[in-house]
C-alpha cells in the first residue's frame, strides 16, 4: 500500500498522475510555511463517487519562525480494490495545546489511522473498522505520552471522513469539526467534545489524552453536489458559520475554497494553526453490491437447523415460515433474551447455491435502503461471530398470514379489511422507493399486534439499476406471479398489485386461490357474506392485462376504503341468475329436467 498523502510528504509541484493508480491525480504546492493538497478522483467505471479534495494547512501567525504547525491532514484515495472495500479517507488532527508532543500526536494519529484502517478485514463495516483503528492508536499514544518525557501528555483532537460509494462515515474525538453544505444550507455534523469554562472551553477527550477514548461515529448518505468541510478550531473559532456558508456556497474549486477559508481566518485575527479540507461530491456510483457479494460469498450454507437448535449464540425457538428457498425462525440472542428476533436460513441446494447467495445479498442491500418501515430489515451481525450464511431481523409479536388462514372458517370481514389495508401500506413503502418485492404471498406477510403487517423475504426484490444478476428462475411463487413476470418482465407496481390481489383473495376466501379450471372463481362461492364490491375490486386487481389492472396498491387500498365505508358496504353479493352467470349450465339443466319428465311420462304409460 502506498503512503498516505499528507502536507509534509507530498511530491514536488506539478507531479501529474501517480503511475500506480491512474485514477488518482495529485498536485501540490508549497507556500512559505504552508502546505496544500489538491486531489481529484474521477472513476470511469462508476464503482465510487467522483470526488474533488482541496486541503490547506497554515501555521499560526505571530508565533515566530520556530513555531511548528501542530495540525496535520492526510488523504488516501486508495486503489480500485481498496475503494470498493474501504473507500477513501481524509483525516485531520490538531495537536492539543499545552502538550509537548502535539505535532507528533497529530501526525502519528493521522498516518497510523490510515494504515490501520486499510489493514483491517474487509468484512468490517467502515464505521466499526475506523473506531477500532482509532482506539488502538489512542492506547499506543497514551502509553508513549506516559513513558517518554519529551512527549509528555501527547494528545490530538482527531476526525476522519471516510467515503465509500454513496455513504460517508465520520469518526471523531475532540473538537475537529465537520460541516455539510447541502442545498445552500450549512450544517455542523455532530458536536464538539469540549468542556466549557469561564474563558472558553477545553477538549474533553482526544486521542492519547486519557486512559479511555470517547469516539463519535456518524453516517451520512451523500447526494450529488454535497460539499463537506473538515477544519481545525483555528478556522471556526474566528470565522462564524454564516461566513463559512457564504464562502462554501460560492462554489469555487475545492483547493481555492480551502485557501479562501484560511486567508479569512488570518484576516479575522486567528492566532492558531488553521487547517481546512474541502471535499466536493460529484457523480455518485451506480447501485453497487460488490461488497455484500464478497461478504456473503465467504460464508458456508450447511444443512438448515431445526427449532430448538443454537447457532452462533442465537436460540431458534420456533419455525415462522418454511419455504422452498429458506426457513425462518423466531428466536433470540442469548446476550439479549428479551428482544425477539427472526432468523432466516437459506436451504442448501447445491445447484442453486449462487441463487441463494444472491437472494441474501439482494435482501440485505434493499433492506438497507428502506429501514424497518413495513419490512423486517436485516440487522448487522459481527463478522467474527457469524459462521454460516443467515439473516437476522427484529421481530415483534406476530404470526404469518399463512398460519392465520389455516383457521377452519374465513376471517371476519372487518378484520380482513384492516389487514388488507395494512398490507397495502407495507407494499407501498417499498414501491414508493422504487423497490418491488416480487414474492408477496401470505407466507411472507407477518401480522403483528393490532393487525399491522411486515413483509418478509426480500430475496426476490428488485430495484431498477441494481447491479446484481437476477435469479435463474422467474421471481416469486407461480400462484402469485403476474402473467408478465412469467414472460420475463422484471416487475413493477402493477405486478405487485397482482400478487397483492391473490393474497387478498386468499385472505377473504379462507385460504383458497382465485383460479379454478374455468378461470377466476367468484368470491361468493366461498363465503356468502362477501359484498359485491369486494369481488369487483379483486376482479380488477387480478386482470391478466396489466393495463386493465389497478396501477399500484394505493389504488386498491383507496377502493377498499371507499367502498367499505359506504351505506351498503357489507351487503352480500347478489347472486346472478344461472341463466346470466352460466348459460351453458342453465340449458344443460333444462335438458336434463325435460328428459327426466319425458322418461317419467313414458313409464306411466
Amino acid at each position: 500500500m502506498s503512503e498516505p498523502f499528507s502536507p509534509d510528504s507530498l511530491p514536488a509541484p506539478n507531479t501529474g498522475r501517480m503511475p500506480d493508480d491512474p485514477e488518482r491525480r495529485p498536485a501540490s504546492r508549497r507556500g512559505k510555511g504552508g502546505q496544500e493538497i489538491d486531489l481529484q478522483l474521477r472513476p470511469e467505471r462508476g464503482e465510487c463517487a467522483a470526488l474533488e479534495i482541496g486541503c490547506v494547512s497554515c501555521p499560526a501567525r505571530g508565533r515566530g519562525q520556530d513555531h511548528i504547525n501542530e495540525d496535520y491532514v492526510g488523504v488516501m484515495l486508495g486503489d480500485l480494490a481498496a475503494r470498493a472495500a474501504r473507500g477513501s479517507v481524509i483525516a485531520l488532527a490538531d495537536g492539543v495545546s499545552g502538550s509537548k508532543g502535539g505535532r507528533v500526536a497529530a501526525e502519528l494519529s493521522v498516518r497510523t489511522f490510515i494504515d490501520a484502517y486499510y489493514a483491517l478485514p474487509d468484512t468490517l463495516q467502515p464505521g466499526v473498522a475506523a473506531a477500532r483503528s482509532l482506539e488502538a492508536i489512542h492506547g499506543w499514544l497514551h502509553q508513549i505520552g506516559r513513558v517518554d518525557p519529551a512527549l509528555n501528555q501527547m494528545a490530538a483532537s482527531f476526525a476522519a471522513l471516510i467515503v465509500r460509494r454513496a455513504t460517508a462515515y465520520l469518526v471523531a474525538a475532540g473538537d475537529v469539526r465537520l460541516y455539510l453544505l447541502r442545498d445552500g444550507q450549512l450544517t455542523q455534523l455532530g458536536d464538539d467534545d469540549v468542556v466549557p469554562v469561564a474563558f472558553g472551553s477545553y477538549v474533553a477527550h482526544a486521542v492519547g489524552m486519557l486512559p479511555t477514548l470517547v469516539t463519535r461515529i456518524e453516517t451520512l448518505e451523500l447526494r450529488e453536489g454535497d460539499r463537506l468541510l473538515m477544519c481545525s478550531d483555528g478556522l471556526y473559532r474566528r470565522v462564524p458559520m454564516r461566513e463559512l456558508q457564504t464562502v462554501l456556497a460560492a462554489r469555487s474549486g475545492a483547493l481555492e475554497t480551502a485557501r479562501r477559508l484560511g486567508a479569512l481566518a488570518v484576516t479575522r485575527g486567528s492566532q492558531d494553526d488553521v487547517t481546512s479540507a474541502v471535499l466536493d461530491v460529484g457523480s455518485l456510483p451506480l447501485l453497487d453490491v460488490g461488497y455484500l457479494e464478497r461478504v456473503v460469498g465467504a460464508l458456508p450454507i450447511p444443512a438448515v437447523p431445526d427449532a430448538g437448535d443454537m447457532v452462533d449464540g442465537y436460540l431458534l425457538k420456533s419455525v415462522l415460515s418454511d419455504g422452498f428457498y429458506s426457513r425462518i425462525f423466531a428466536g433470540y440472542d442469548l446476550a439479549d433474551p428479551n428482544t425477539p428476533l427472526a432468523l432466516k436460513f437459506p436451504k442448501p441446494r447445491v445447484e442453486q447455491d449462487e441463487n441463494v447467495r444472491q437472494s441474501i445479498v439482494r435482501e440485505r442491500w434493499l433492506a438497507g435502503k428502506i429501514g424497518d418501515d413495513g419490512v423486517l430489515a436485516p440487522m448487522p451481525v459481527d463478522a467474527d461471530r457469524q459462521t454460516r450464511l443467515y439473516v437476522v431481523m427484529p421481530l415483534g409479536a406476530g404470526i404469518t398470514l399463512e398460519k392465520l388462514l389455516a383457521a377452519p372458517q374465513p376471517m371476519a370481514l372487518p378484520r380482513a379489511l384492516e389487514i388488507a389495508r395494512q398490507l397495502g401500506h407495507s407494499i407501498d413503502v417499498l414501491n414508493r422507493r422504487n423497490i418491488f418485492h416480487r414474492d408477496i404471498k401470505p407466507e411472507n406477510v407477518l401480522v403483528m399486534r393490532g393487525d399491522s403487517t411486515r413483509l418478509l423475504d426480500l430475496g426476490f426484490g428488485y430495484m431498477p439499476g441494481m447491479q446484481l444478476p437476477g435469479p435463474d428462475v422467474a421471481p416469486g411463487s407461480p400462484a402469485y406471479m403476474a402473467p408478465e413476470l412469467m414472460k420475463g418482465a422484471q416487475g413493477d407496481a402493477r405486478s405487485e398489485v397482482f400478487a397483492y390481489g391473490v393474497t387478498l383473495y386468499r385472505l377473504f376466501s379462507g385460504g383458497r386461490l382465485p383460479y379454478g379450471f374455468n378461470g377466476r372463481v367468484p368470491l361468493y362461492q366461498y363465503r356468502l357474506d362477501a359484498p359485491q364490491w369486494l369481488d369487483l375490486v379483486l376482479e380488477k386487481a387480478l386482470q391478466p392485462d396489466p393495463a386493465r389492472r389497478y396501477q399500484d396498491v394505493l389504488e386498491v387500498c383507496a377502493d377498499l376504503e371507499r367502498f367499505s365505508s359506504g351505506r351498503d358496504a357489507m351487503a352480500p353479493i347478489r347472486r346472478k341468475p344461472l341463466l346470466e352467470s352460466d348459460p351453458v349450465l342453465f340449458w344443460q339443466v333444462v335438458v336434463v329436467l325435460l328428459l327426466a319428465l319425458l322418461l317419467w311420462s313414458l313409464m306411466r304409460h
